[in-house]
C-alpha cells in the first residue's frame, strides 16, 4: 500500500505515523547560520588585510636600515641607514682589505696580496644584501629580534686568484723524500721515504674568498699529503733483495785470459741504486770499475795511435792511426752488477777495439792541401842561433791549428833547454845585448808571424823589436821572450793550418798548409821621424859593446784582407822603433872628473 494519498490520509514518515505539517518552504535551508559564516570570513580577512598591510608597511619602512646588532668583519653597522653602514664598512675595512694577508700552511708561512689575488671587498653590494624591501619573514624577524655577523661581499677576479693560489702552490709546500739506499764503509744502508704535502688548492681558493677579511691572521690553508714515488716498502725490498748481495762477497772478472777480483769495497764505492718508475735498480760505475780492473791487471790495454801529419819530399802527407783495445765500462758495469746478484760471482768480458782519437777522415776533412802563405828571412853567420832556430823550426813543424784555434808559439816550442836542442845566444834582454837561451827564436817568431800575416790570420799577440835589423821587414817582425812576449795567431778560416818550419839555403822558412781563402795585399808606409845613432856609455855590470847601426824611426804597415774580391778588413799597424846607438862599456868622458 501507498504511504499516504490524497484522500485526506495524513503521511507517513517511515511507518513511524503522521508527520508534522509540511510547507513548501521547507524544501530550502535557513539562512542565518550562512549569513554568520560570512560575517565571520568578512571579519578575518578585514584583519588579514590590515595585518599584511602592516608587515608591508613596515618593512617598507626599514629597508633603508641594517637589523640592530648586525657586525660585518667586526665592524659595527646594525641600526645605521644604508648609507652610513657603508661608509662605516669602508673607513673600517678599507685597510684591512688592501694589506697583503699572512697565509699559513703547515709550519711554512706566504703572504697573499689581495690586489693581485683579484680580491675586492664590495661595500655597496654587502650592506644592499642587508638592506631594502624585502617581504621575506627572516628579515622582519632580524629588525624585531637584531642581527648578528654578517659576511663581506667580495668580488672576485677568478685568473687573477687561480694565478696566486698556483704561486702559493709552488712556495707553500714540502716535497717528499724517496726512499734511498746508500753504500757507504763496505755495507748497504737505507734510508727512510718521507711523505711530503702540497696546498690543497681548491680548498686553498676557497679559504681566501670566504675568510681573508673575517678569520684571524694567518689564514690557515689546508694541505694534502703528498706520498714519495719509491716508497718505504719498495726501499726495505731493494734493500734486502739486491743491495745486500752487492756487497755480499767480491766478484772475479775475466779478461783476456787475466781474472781481476774487485773486493767488496769497490763493488760499494761503484755501486748505487737508482729510482726507476716506482722501484730502485742497481747501476754500477762502469769507468770505476774499469779503473778498478786496470789497477789490478797487468798490460791488459793497447793504445790506439792516432792519424796525424808527416811532411816527407816537403809535403803533408797523413799518416793513419791505428786502433786499441780498452775495456767497454757499460759491458762491464752489466756483467759486474749481474755477478753481484748471482750465486756464483764472476764476471766475463772481452776486450774492446778502441778507435784513434784523431782518425784519417777527420783529418782528410780538414783540406790541408796547398801552400797558402810562405815567408822566409836571411840567417846570419852566429852558429849558436843558427842551432836555436833550427831546433825551434823542428819543434814547431807538423803543429796543426784547425778553425777557431789560436797558434802560439811558446806552446809549440815548448821548453827551451838543452835537453830540446838549445842553447845560449845573442838575444836583447831589458835593452841590452847579451846571450839568453834561444837566442835567435825572435827570427822564427818573426817568420811564423809574417806567413800567418799573409795567410790573413787574426792577429792576437805580437810585439816588434825595439829596434830594426835589415834582415826583418820594418814594422812587420815580432820577437820572443818565454813567459813575458809571444806570438799568436788565430785561424779564421773554415780550414785547418799546418805549419811547415825548416832552416834550408841560409834562410828561415815557414809555410802555412791549407785551403785557398783569403785574399792578402800589404803596404808600408814611408819611415818617418827619423833619429840617427849616437853614442851612450853604459857601466852596467853586464854591458857588451856594440858599434852604430840603424837609425830609429816609425813606420805603417797596412792590410787589406779580401774574401772572394770582397775587402773583408783593413788593419794598419804602425810601430817606433829606437835607433842602434853606439855603446861604449864604462863612463863618459866628458863627464869624468879631472884628474887630480
Amino acid at each position: 500500500m501507498a504511504k499516504g494519498s490524497a484522500e485526506g490520509t495524513e503521511p507517513v514518515v517511515d511507518g513511524e505515523g503522521p508527520a508534522e505539517s509540511w510547507s513548501p518552504l521547507d524544501e530550502f535551508e535557513p539562512d542565518r547560520p550562512r549569513r554568520r559564516w560570512l560575517r565571520t570570513t568578512l571579519i578575518v580577512g578585514g584583519v588579514v588585510v590590515v595585518l599584511a598591510g602592516a608587515y608591508v608597511g613596515a618593512a617598507f619602512a626599514l629597508a633603508d636600515r641594517v637589523p640592530r646588532g648586525t657586525t660585518v668583519a667586526g665592524v659595527e653597522i646594525g641600526g645605521m641607514t644604508a648609507a652610513r653602514a657603508e661608509q662605516a664598512l669602508t673607513d673600517g675595512l678599507g685597510d684591512l682589505a688592501t694589506e697583503p694577508v699572512p697565509v699559513s700552511a703547515q709550519d711554512m708561512s706566504g703572504t697573499v696580496d689581495p690586489a693581485t689575488a683579484g680580491l675586492t671587498f664590495d661595500a655597496s653590494a654587502t650592506v644592499d644584501r642587508l638592506t631594502g624591501a624585502d617581504l621575506r619573514p627572516q628579515r622582519l624577524w632580524r629588525h624585531l629580534v637584531g642581527g648578528g655577523a654578517e659576511d663581506p661581499v667580495t668580488v672576485v677576479d677568478e685568473p687573477a686568484l687561480d694565478a696566486a693560489v698556483e704561486q702559493l702552490s709552488g712556495s707553500l709546500t714540502l716535497a717528499p723524500v724517496d726512499g734511498s739506499i746508500a753504500f757507504a764503509d763496505g755495507e748497504a744502508h737505507a734510508v727512510a721515504a718521507e711523505d711530503g704535502w702540497a696546498l690543497d688548492d681548491d680548498a686553498a681558493r676557497a679559504t681566501l674568498v670566504d675568510t681573508w677579511l673575517t678569520a684571524a691572521r694567518p689564514l690557515e690553508l689546508a694541505t694534502e699529503v703528498v706520498a714519495p714515488a719509491i716508497t718505504q716498502e719498495a726501499t726495505d725490498a731493494a734493500l734486502q733483495d739486491v743491495a745486500s748481495r752487492v756487497v755480499a762477497a767480491p766478484v772475479a772478472v775475466q779478461v783476456a785470459g787475466q781474472t781481476v777480483e774487485l773486493p767488496v769495497d769497490v763493488l760499494a764505492a761503484a755501486a748505487s741504486m737508482v729510482p726507476q718508475d716506482d722501484e730502485l735498480v742497481l747501476q754500477m760505475d762502469g769507468a770505476a770499475l774499469v779503473e778498478a780492473v786496470l789497477a789490478r791487471s797487468t798490460n791488459l790495454l793497447t793504445t790506439a795511435s792516432d792519424a796525424r801529419f808527416e811532411f816527407q819530399d816537403g809535403s803533408p802527407v797523413i799518416v793513419p792511426g791505428t786502433p786499441g783495445t780498452t775495456l767497454d765500462p757499460a759491458t762491464l758495469a752489466t756483467a759486474v752488477a749481474d755477478a753481484t746478484q748471482a750465486d756464483q760471482r764472476d764476471a766475463a768480458v772481452e776486450l774492446v777495439e778502441s778507435d784513434p782519437a784523431q782518425t784519417t777522415e777527420a783529418l782528410q776533412a780538414l783540406g790541408v792541401t796547398t801552400v797558402v802563405s810562405e815567408f822566409s828571412t836571411p840567417l846570419t853567420s852566429e852558429p849558436r842561433r843558427t842551432q836555436n832556430i833550427a831546433a825551434g823550426a823542428a819543434a814547431i813543424s807538423g803543429t796543426l791549428v784547425r778553425p777557431g784555434e789560436t797558434f802560439s808559439l811558446t806552446d809549440a816550442l815548448g821548453p827551451i833547454d838543452a835537453a830540446h836542442g838549445f842553447t845560449t845566444a845573442g838575444a836583447i834582454v831589458s835593452g841590452e845585448h847579451t846571450d839568453a837561451w834561444g837566442g835567435g827564436l825572435s827570427q822564427l817568431s818573426t817568420t811564423t808571424y809574417n806567413a800567418a800575416y799573409f795567410a790573413g790570420m787574426e792577429d792576437v799577440e805580437h810585439k816588434p823589436h825595439s829596434e830594426w835589423f835589415t834582415r826583418y821587414p820594418a814594422g812587420r817582425e815580432a820577437t820572443l821572450f818565454t813567459g813575458t812576449l809571444d806570438m799568436r795567431w788565430k785561424n779564421t778560416t773554415p780550414y785547418g793550418a799546418l805549419v811547415q818550419a825548416y832552416v834550408a839555403d841560409g834562410k828561415t822558412w815557414v809555410r802555412i798548409w791549407s785551403t785557398p781563402y783569403f785574399e792578402v795585399t800589404t803596404e808600408a808606409g814611408p819611415k818617418t821621424n827619423v833619429v840617427q845613432p849616437t853614442t851612450v856609455y853604459s857601466q852596467s855590470a853586464t854591458c857588451s859593446p856594440q858599434s852604430a847601426g840603424n837609425p830609429g824611426f816609425r813606420i805603417t804597415n797596412t792590410r787589406t784582407i779580401k774574401l772572394n774580391g770582397e775587402v773583408v778588413a783593413v788593419e794598419p799597424s804602425t810601430w817606433t822603433y829606437k835607433a842602434q846607438n853606439k855603446v861604449v862599456c864604462g863612463a863618459d868622458p866628458a863627464t869624468a872628473a879631472p884628474a887630480g
